[in-house]
């Protein structure tokens, strides 16, 4: 809005004002955020009207706009909880928590606890922090006094906190003077004209009654604003009507600060862009909402405060329900469109980092690893046609210290590689696995020609860029070397200003840059992000080019390709690593980014307001690694989460449908899609790729194939047998039949338009053949542990006396361990801060503190005096917030607060006696309860009510696990049946009773224990007899059983925080750690290697009843013991790992089944020593 409408608004302000329109004034000042009234603004705090407050507030400010706002929003929710809890109002105070205190936990986790363990104090001054907390009235007084410094402080307010000084009733003089200069434009003017509207040009009647003719343009007075119009009001003075931009132009924001810029410069510089760099200045579409339809007729004059508005650009939910300026048809799909069905297994070798199709060649696949090697394959042959390892070419000609460097470690790792738009440009960046001040990283280009290609190559820290030919023979010949980044380059892409084919480049040194594609010149660099650049996103609209950048703090810039800076900064959501991308019809922009702690965010943004128009859901919580995505067919979006590929239609944020393909993806797996949509690639955990593909896709392939078979059938007698060969055919087949073979894969572009008439012309479909590999038998020997010096281990001290741990597990937080003894009695240990372990968390290297409140409380639970504790089942759950725990133990259920040790509240009491508990993943509030009875209670804690029982078990009910992925609840008892419940109605969905592993009776019984893995989707089954993995349709896929060096009865058994590791307990003492997808053996722990022998020796029969997995450190367990004692247990500093893990080929440790699932391997989160994460 220019500053004369910005005056305008104020016009409009006094005169409600002046007319008493008091409801009517504010509105418009929250609306339009152009003065701040703080005289109201102080009479509604001081009111207690806390939610016209946030409503005023929010027209100016939002929570996360900056530390200050932060903390007006904190201090405004803060006193409203206070209130509530002042005036006894339990449940306000709850609401308030849940609702409008919850957004800061994220920020300051520890205050919002302390801020939630108010509700467990009678009167909240007992907090020390509160006591002089003194009434209502004094209390609003008091925060008024720091709300007016944080808003006077608060950047976002500036200039808005004064209203400008000018005469009273100035719109009305403005209307007058309007008036009278129409009057002086009639043919006849009167007298003392009565002036009877406002709605229509004034004109005097003429004399003889008839209405005056219409006005025309005079030479004296100058043009007269067309009727029906409200006359500009820049007529008078240097104010030009603007052109306005076409509706949803991206150039609204682009070209204005261009524009201004440019237009102080005494002439253009040479490289500024294409034309439309210089149109005439747009209106700040980008920046606020239109408040005329586009082409309507309105108020739109040049903007003169547009640098302090393009602060104010927000990330959040649009208003808008359609994409400004373009509309989408909605999508007639089917999901047979989407590609799931696994055609290809190819094996790379080497963890693959990144992929891209072929734009034409739609069965040409690029790909990157780890360890630097560039691949093209051909899928649709399963043939690998190019294998290029990473090289340097002339180290003479580096740098002293970087030949030194790369003379200890030259390890360098693909980080991204693309086609070029028409596939005859192929670039990757690359980075290095050696130390973080020597990251080397490359750029590699391929060109395409008749008979050979030019080809890009890998860029260093000193700056280095490979060009090379290629030709189709496998031979690469070195071409052009150019500078790049200082530090790591995150990514590339392609992009045509000025109709030139140019690479833009993002690194670590914060910069992007633009180069020529043919000489390698560099054109431009961009800089102002304070953060490595971790993504580039550069594209057109309406003869504007410009590029989207995002960098690791997850600030989001554009560029136009005039060096004068940024358009845009704000934040993306997760403020981390995220990737932007358009769709293929270049009309709608997506961004999917990740969290530090894990989270991700796939959105599509609304380019007129620079606001997020939808989010879409499906994604797991948190999980490890960067979320990738890929978009198809201007229909759908796919992401990598969850060992799976879950798919979204653009039009709809709920999951439209999800594909293992076929297991064996890791957690996060990356993809990629073809041009059309009908391939899909996908990396594996064990170093491949796997195609998926449509109907479609399929028809491709077979073509291919059957190319090949008839090719090959026709010089079947002149054929000499080949050899493989990673680069391509070899030359023992006949120059005809390589020609023919070249012919058919490399000149003639795929697509799904040209498979119909080939497909209806073959008479039948030619099998797959599938490339057979002999498996090779070695020889590995199982780590075994005995001595202590082989690993850490820790006693946790314990003055009280023993007791028999019976439950045992970490805080959510990772710095305390509780366990519940069989007494009855729980123990709380904590680590702190220091020097020595500076983030508090658990470890068996510093003893922690067993710790109790103050008052010296023991948090006890409540026993059934007909039956000693000792011989009653124990249960225990943790709130996710680590505030408060639920226990039994024979008893009453029992809800402690974790900082007092109080009894909050008992419910249930027995028979029957509570035996299992389990937190609803949705809600805190259900909490499903396993009985002694066999029956599961769905209870709801708030309302103190059982929802239902649920019968299915014939004995006690011994494990509960939800999955929020299949919704659904498992549940397992003492007489080893399982059983799987719906959770939105709770109707029994199967049972079944668990396998019996050979040796043992077909009919089991006894203590059964559930886990679904982090994946959701797979289920851990522990009893004495086996450790099993089960599908969510309860089929046993994997099952061990007691053994050789682990022939002992299994106590217990749990999965590591990240999915990978498998920790088992026996009953002699040992434990195993087990890869957790195939459950092999990777190392025997003996009890001699943590129990010490003087312990040992005095009580020889001790076992792990119980073992926890640590939530942070997938390498750290806990042991809860028979005899009372509690260990923690990590790998030896020498080997952070446990075991080493057997080779695939062997048979070790392998029990009856499939593998169940293939979990991700994080050798490649470890080897990237750069700034930015991994992709």
């Amino acid at each position: 809005m220019s500053s004369l409408s910005r005056e305008l608004v104020f016009l409009i302000l006094q005169f409600l004002d002046e007319e008493k329109f008091k409801e009517t004034v504010h509105k418009l000042e929250q609306e339009s955020a152009f003065f701040f009234n703080m005289k109201y603004f102080e009479d509604q705090v001081l009111a207690g009207e806390w939610d016209e407050v946030e409503r005023y507030l929010c027209g100016f400010t939002k929570v996360e706009d900056n530390r200050y706002s932060m903390k007006i929003f904190f201090e405004l929710r803060k006193q409203k909880y206070l209130e509530a809890l002042d005036r006894n109002d339990r449940a306000k105070a709850v609401e308030v928590l849940v609702k409008d205190l919850r957004v800061f936990s994220t920020f300051n986790e520890e205050l919002f606890k302390e801020i939630t363990q108010l509700l467990t104090l009678d009167n909240f001054r007992q907090n020390e922090q509160l006591s002089k907390y003194g009434d209502t009235k004094s209390a609003r007084s008091i925060m008024l006094v720091e709300l007016k410094k944080l808003i006077e402080a608060n950047p976002l307010f500036r200039e808005k906190l004064a209203f400008p000084v000018f005469k009273a009733s100035r719109l009305r003089t403005l209307i007058n003077q309007s008036l009278n200069w129409q009057h002086q434009l009639c043919k006849n003017p009167r007298p003392n004209p009565d002036i009877k509207t406002l709605f229509a040009d004034h004109t005097c009647a003429s004399n003889n009654g008839g209405r005056a003719p219409p006005p025309t343009n005079s030479p004296l007075t100058g043009p007269v604003p067309n009727a029906g119009v409200f006359p500009p009001i820049g007529a008078h003075g240097p104010f030009q009507p603007v052109v306005s931009p076409p509706s949803g132009a991206l150039a609204g924001w682009m070209t204005m600060k261009a524009h201004a810029a440019n237009s102080s410069l005494p002439h253009a510089p040479v490289a500024l862009g294409p034309p439309g760099l210089v149109q005439p200045p747009a209106g700040a579409a980008f920046l606020k909402h239109p408040r005329t339809p586009p082409g309507g007729p309105g108020l739109e004059y040049q903007m003169g405060d547009s640098e302090h508005l393009l602060k104010r650009v927000r990330v959040g939910p649009s208003d808008e329900m359609s994409f400004s300026g373009s509309t989408h048809p909605p999508n007639i799909y089917s999901q047979d469109d989407l590609p799931k069905t696994v055609v290809r297994n190819l094996r790379q070798g080497s963890n693959v980092m990144c992929m891209d199709f072929h734009p034409q060649q739609q069965n040409l696949l690029l790909v990157g690893t780890n360890v630097g090697e560039i691949s093209i394959w051909e899928v649709g042959f399963r043939e690998r046609m190019v294998h290029k390892p990473f090289k340097v070419w002339d180290i003479s000609a580096l740098s002293m210290p970087l030949q030194t460097t790369l003379a200890k470690d030259a390890a360098v790792s693909v980080n991204r590689c693309i086609w070029g738009p028409d596939g005859s440009i192929l670039g990757i960046t690359e980075i290095p696995l050696c130390s973080k001040s020597c990251r080397y990283h490359l750029i590699i280009l391929f060109r395409f020609v008749v008979n050979f290609s030019i080809v890009v190559g890998v860029s260093f820290s000193k700056h280095i860029v490979q060009i090379y030919t290629y030709n189709h023979g496998g031979e690469m010949r070195h071409h052009l070397e150019i500078d790049a980044h200082v530090g790591g380059v995150n990514d590339i892409a392609f992009a045509h200003p000025n109709k030139q084919l140019c690479i833009v480049t993002c690194g670590d040194d914060k910069t992007i840059k633009v180069w020529d594609a043919v000489a390698g010149r560099r054109q431009y660099t961009f800089e102002g992000h304070e953060a490595p650049v971790y993504s580039v996103c550069p594209h057109y609209k309406e003869q504007i080019q410009f590029i989207f950048s995002t960098a690791i703090d997850g600030k989001i810039k554009a560029w136009l390709y005039d060096c004068l800076g940024s358009r845009v900064d704000y934040d993306a959501p997760g403020l981390w690593c995220t990737t932007m991308a358009y769709s293929a019809d270049g009309t709608r922009l997506f961004s999917c980014g990740t969290s530090k702690e894990g989270e991700a965010h796939l959105v599509e943004w609304n380019e007129s307001e620079g606001a997020i128009k939808r989010e879409y859901s499906g994604f797991r919580k948190r999980s490890v690694g960067v979320v990738q995505f890929d978009m198809t067919r201007n229909r759908f979006l796919a992401a990598g989460d969850e060992f799976q590929i879950k798919f979204w239609d653009m039009d709809n944020i709920n999951l439209l449908s999800v594909t293992d393909a076929d297991d064996g993806l890791p957690a996060r797996p990356k993809l990629r899609f073809n041009k059309e949509g009908s391939l899909l690639a996908v990396t594996t955990s064990d170093n491949g790729i796997k195609i998926l593909a449509n109907g479609d896709g399929q028809r491709m392939l077979r073509m291919l194939e059957s190319r090949a078979y008839e090719g090959s059938r026709a010089f079947s007698e002149t054929l000499k047998p080949s050899i493989a060969s990673p680069l391509g055919p070899t030359p023992n087949a006949s120059s005809s039949m390589a020609s023919a073979m070249e012919r058919d894969r490399m000149q003639t572009p795929l697509s799904i338009g040209n498979l119909a008439n080939a497909e209806s012309s073959k008479a039948m479909d030619i099998k797959p053949r599938i490339l057979d590999v002999a498996e090779k038998t070695k020889t590995w020997k199982l780590p075994d542990i005995v001595d202590s010096s082989h690993l850490k281990a820790l006693r946790l001290p314990d003055p009280m006396a023993a007791s028999k741990v019976v439950r045992l597990i970490y805080t959510n937080s990772g710095v305390s361990l509780l366990a519940l003894a069989a007494s009855a009695v729980h123990k709380l240990w904590k680590w702190q801060r220091s020097e020595r372990n500076p983030s508090g968390k658990s470890t068996a290297s510093i003893v922690p503190q067993l710790w109790q409140p103050t008052n010296g409380a023991l948090m006890s639970n409540d026993v059934n005096e007909s039956k000693p504790a000792e011989e009653s089942a124990a249960c225990i759950a943790l709130s996710k917030n680590d505030s408060y725990v639920m226990s039994a133990s024979g008893g009453k259920v029992s809800l402690f607060n974790m900082m007092t040790f109080k009894v909050m509240t008992t419910f249930m009491p027995p028979p029957p006696a509570a035996t299992y508990l389990a937190f609803h993943p949705q809600d805190n509030n259900i909490v499903a309860i396993g009985m002694e009875d066999s029956t599961i209670h769905i209870y709801n804690v708030r309302v103190d009510e059982v929802k239902i029982k649920l019968k299915g078990h014939q004995k006690q009910i011994t494990g509960l696990s939800f999955s929020q992925t299949l919704n659904c609840l498992v549940s397992s008892g003492a007489d080893a049946q399982l059983c799987i419940w719906n959770i939105n109605g709770w109707e029994k969905r199967k049972s079944r009773s668990i396998q019996s592993p050979p040796g043992h009776p077909s009919s089991l019984t006894g203590e059964t224990k559930v886990q679904f893995h982090n994946d959701q989707r797979h289920l851990l089954v522990v009893h004495e007899s086996q450790i099993a993995i089960y599908d969510y349709q309860l089929e046993c896929l994997k099952l061990w059983s007691p053994r050789e060096s682990l022939c002992a009865g299994i106590s217990s058994a749990i999965y590591s925080c990240d999915g990978l590791l498998l920790y088992t307990g026996f009953s002699d003492g040992a434990v195993g750690v087990f890869d957790a997808d195939n459950l092999r053996l990777r190392c025997r722990i003996a009890p001699s290697a943590y129990i010490s022998s003087s312990i040992s020796s005095s009580n020889s029969n001790a076992y792990p009843m119980v073992i926890a997995a640590h939530p942070s450190d997938p390498n750290q367990f806990a042991l809860g013991m028979s005899d009372g004692s509690v260990h923690v247990i990590e790998p030896a500093d020498a080997d952070p790992k446990w075991g080493g893990s057997p080779p695939q080929e062997n048979n070790i440790g392998t029990g009856t089944g499939t593998v169940a699932s293939s979990n991700p391997s994080n050798s490649a989160l470890n080897s990237q020593p750069s700034e930015t994460p991994s992709r």
